[in-house]
């Protein structure tokens, strides 16, 4: 049952389930029984211990992370993590990593890095037949001394995805997941470090989950790291060095309940490719909306496209927002139109805009 006749397909803040929204206004008046509002949790007392082990125990059985893996919780965005991953993890200036470039986020991933160490940026991007495409990864040109090499699987600005999974010996992978963590299964031994922000699939914005292989907390013993952000102390104080923001804690905690009771990531994946695929079909046998990504590397999380008559597309925006789907405009940087499909939106939802694309199409082609 939906609560409202609405459908946000924001890129940004995710909509949030109705059963979890029915929970939050439940606990806001009395958490628990505790004849305290969920806001008003000390985030020392044994009732936020136990939504923060709650959280830990939900991610690991839906992610099957390693028990040689730490699970952190990082103050602010994924965009924070741009300056604080190379902050914990070089040791000079003149260390060398590596920095895919396969879209808008994982450009300013590179530029924010610069900063702090040498940056080898490997283009992997190209046009073949009019369609954007992706250099496999054995193509890649990997340094052999660089400290990680950084990548981001699914650019949300772009509408590009890279499906196939790191296999690069010696060398510690690190990737921004936060468009697609618990979307779709996800092998992290693959990975040295995977961060991404809260507020797609995991819940509100303000946190970062960062998921981080023990031997990689280390590496950078300097003290001049900020404390709040050093890999060490937020390991040794268990994500509360300082006092954390303990309701978007909640949310994500009541965000994993939610995806357990779905069925898990397996189920989950299968769900948000159909959803996907009900819109590219629309897309693809139009003659008004055009995607130029190469299928095989479409994102299924963020699906782009322009309309052939830019004339169009403001009456595209005003129609489908009066029709009750929200936030369907693209990107600034790169404008047309952009439909994000995180966990959280139905499938009624996503058959309803391909229903209405469908029509629009038809009237003005």
């Amino acid at each position: 049952m939906l609560h409202k006749k609405v459908f946000n397909f924001s890129a940004s803040q995710a909509m949030i389930p109705y059963p979890v929204l029915k929970q939050i206004k439940k606990d806001l008046l009395d958490w628990n029984n505790t004849k305290i509002s969920v806001m008003e949790i000390n985030h020392r007392s044994d009732y936020f211990v136990y939504i923060v082990e709650s959280t830990k125990k939900y991610l690991r059985k839906l992610l099957n992370i390693p028990l040689n893996y730490k699970i952190i919780f990082c103050f602010g965005g994924a965009r924070v993590q741009f300056s604080i991953i190379p902050i914990n993890f070089i040791k000079s200036k003149f260390n060398s990593t590596d920095y895919i470039n396969s879209g808008y986020w994982s450009n300013i991933a590179i530029n924010e890095a610069k900063k702090y160490c040498i940056v080898n940026r490997i283009d992997v991007l190209y046009k073949e037949n009019g369609l954007i495409k992706v250099h496999p990864m054995n193509n890649w040109l990997i340094s052999n001394n660089s400290l990680y090499l950084h990548y981001c699987p699914n650019e949300t600005v772009d509408g590009i995805y890279i499906d196939e999974l790191p296999n690069f010996h010696n060398h510690v992978v690190v990737a921004d997941c936060s468009s697609i963590i618990l979307s779709r299964v996800l092998d992290i031994s693959k990975f040295g470090l995977i961060y991404a922000s809260t507020q797609k699939n995991i819940g509100l914005s303000g946190l970062t989950l960062l998921i981080i292989r023990d031997d990689l907390i280390n590496i950078n013993k300097s003290n001049t790291i900020p404390s709040t952000f050093n890999y060490q102390y937020l390991v040794k104080y268990n994500s509360m060095f300082s006092t954390p923001p303990t309701f978007i804690w909640y949310v994500t905690n009541l965000m994993l309940k939610w995806l357990t009771k779905q069925g898990g990531l397996s189920k989950v994946e299968k769900i948000n490719k159909t959803k996907s695929n009900i819109l590219y079909k629309i897309i693809d046998n139009s003659n008004l909306y055009h995607n130029n990504i190469s299928p095989k590397y479409r994102s299924y999380t963020n699906i782009t496209f322009t309309l052939s008559n830019i004339n169009l597309h403001k009456l595209f925006l005003k129609e489908s927002h009066h029709a009750g789907f929200l936030n369907l405009s693209g990107h600034k940087a790169v404008g047309g139109i952009r439909i994000s499909l995180y966990n959280s939106m139905p499938l009624i939802g996503v058959k309803k805009l391909a229903k209405f694309m469908y029509n629009f199409s038809t009237r003005y082609s």
